[in-house]
């Protein structure tokens, strides 16, 4: 996942949320959490989804448990964790 050697390696995740109805704006703000790159309310299935950068599994494990999951709107999350992303242009 490093790109010519100048870049940190790390691994890259979605995390697909649901919400308490009408609390999705909430989530979105996570952008403030460190690691959350991306955060979008989405329509449809789930309610927010968020790009999440983590240096390890450990650190996207802590993200999501104790950052993401604890947040008191939060009814479920579903994490997919990217197996390839292209470098930046």
């Amino acid at each position: 996942m490093s790109y010519r050697g100048s870049r940190r390696k790390y691994i890259r995740a979605f995390v697909l949320v649901t919400m308490k109805p009408g609390t999705s704006e909430e989530i979105v703000r996570s952008r403030r959490i460190r690691g959350v790159k991306i955060a979008n309310s989405v329509l449809g299935r789930y309610d927010a989804v968020l790009v999440v950068e983590a240096k390890d599994l450990q650190d996207l494990k802590r993200i999501i448990y104790e950052m993401i999951e604890q947040h008191p709107n939060v009814l479920h999350t579903e994490t997919l964790i990217s197996i390839f992303h292209p470098p930046p242009y």
